[in-house]
């Protein structure tokens, strides 16, 4: 199995039979790190890491060379030097990533509508109907990556099967730049030496538990009863392991695919016990939330937050609202709610503010009354504000003049034109 350092990547020769796939999984390559390398000449070939130059801030993406030295994304920035000193840490261009990525969208889209977004870096396509104009799956994936690498200087890896669980895999292992085509008849032989840890949806401890009993690899899951997998994993995860070790994956591309929440979170600099901080970080970062929400046109059902404390313990609190909404105001007090109810013995570390359990704004049945109608109307008007003169423009009094450390940027925000916000990754 190709790991994230490169090292293990495995590609398709030209004219690598491709018959009964149809479905490519695209990975844009070491996609923050890759854009800074293209915009600075200079730091190619280098090992970056992109993040707050402050050892507290979290690693958002690195460039091979220095994930050769074990570095990780979400990994302390800290920790990320003492593991490569020569490192240069790099601050992020949010801005430049979005529009590169939607450029690359754009590329995918050409080549056919059926496109499933999963984050700013990758996607899903359905070739299948395009074949009469592109050729073959194997072709339309050669085409598309000399396609990407023309129109943006960036690489991207791409896998090549007749599933989405098994393309994914497939585009993994050939990291970086790289094409893996698997075809249908192939699946068996691709599957049985990868190890159990490589099959979609079986994180640390699923694989624990499974190693546990020594199923280690998708061949070991095979000669495994399926009643043995039910008792260790549970009915419903024993079936999904038997299905995806067959290569078995009937989920369609979903063009209008949405994920459940978005958030924001800060790092700090230093460890914080000011209460009064403290809630003016979570008023600000309901804000951020809000403002996303209503660029997304969406409305949250739960508000929840993320405490970290100096000790690393981290916890989380959510709350049901009694009626769904974007209003920073309305974030804001909801999680000074639950941040009220939590027992602080440390200081903080990290805190965040998330809406989950989102829906298309409007959707209920007008209020007689609108509790939110003034606080609608500011944030409109901050909004209005924002797109002409920036983020920051206008502010909270409350905020004015509080210093704040560089956090950490989302590690996959949503990719442009997706039809839902994607779950922030701080």
């Amino acid at each position: 199995m190709g790991r994230g350092d490169g090292s293990g990547r495995l590609v398709s020769p030209e004219g690598a039979d491709d018959a009964g796939t149809g479905i490519l999984h695209v990975d844009m390559d070491a996609f923050y790190a890759s854009v800074e390398q293209l915009d600075d000449p200079s730091l190619r070939g280098k090992a970056i890491i992109i993040g707050a130059p402050d050892g507290r801030s979290v690693v958002s993406s690195a460039s091979y060379e220095a994930r050769r030295f074990g570095v990780r994304s979400a990994m302390p920035v800290g920790q990320a030097l003492r593991l490569c000193p020569h490192a240069i840490v790099v601050q992020p261009h949010f801005d430049r990533y979005l529009a590169l990525s939607a450029a690359v969208m754009g590329i995918f889209r050409e080549i056919t509508p059926l496109v499933e977004p999963l984050s700013i870096d990758e996607a899903f396509l359905d070739v299948r109907g395009a074949r009469r104009l592109w050729g073959s799956p194997g072709e339309i994936a050669r085409m598309l990556r000399a396609r990407v690498v023309e129109e943006t200087g960036l690489t991207c890896s791409v896998g090549v099967a007749a599933t989405k669980h098994v393309a994914k895999m497939a585009s993994t292992i050939s990291k970086p730049d790289g094409l893996l085509i698997v075809a249908e008849r192939d699946t068996d032989a691709f599957l049985r030496p990868r190890p159990v840890r490589a099959l979609w949806g079986v994180g640390p401890k699923t694989a624990e538990a499974l190693e546990g009993r020594g199923i280690r690899t998708v061949a070991d899951v095979l000669d495994t009863p399926r009643t043995v997998l039910d008792r260790v994993l549970g009915g419903a995860m024993g079936e999904r392991l038997w299905q995806l070790s067959r290569g078995i994956d009937p989920r369609p591309i979903d063009t209008q695919r949405v994920e459940k929440s978005v958030g924001h979170e800060e790092t700090f600099l230093e460890d914080i016990s000011d209460d009064a901080i403290l809630r003016a970080e979570l008023r600000r970062l309901a804000d951020r939330v809000g403002a996303r929400l209503r660029a997304g046109e969406w409305e949250s059902a739960t508000i929840a937050i993320k405490v970290r404390f100096a000790d690393f313990t981290t916890i989380t609190r959510s709350q049901t609202l009694t009626e769904p909404t974007a209003v920073g105001q309305r974030i804001g007090d909801a999680a000074h709610e639950l941040f009220g109810a939590i027992e602080r013995r440390l200081p903080v570390r990290l805190i965040g503010v998330r809406a989950e359990r989102l829906r298309p704004a409007g959707g209920a049945a007008p209020a007689l009354w609108d509790d939110d109608e003034e606080w609608r109307r500011v944030e409109d008007a901050l909004d209005g504000a924002a797109a002409k003169f920036g983020r920051g423009a206008i502010t909270r009094a409350t905020l004015l003049g509080r210093g704040r450390a560089g956090g950490a940027l989302p590690s996959k925000p949503p990719a442009p034109g997706t039809a839902g916000p994607t779950q922030a990754l701080n």
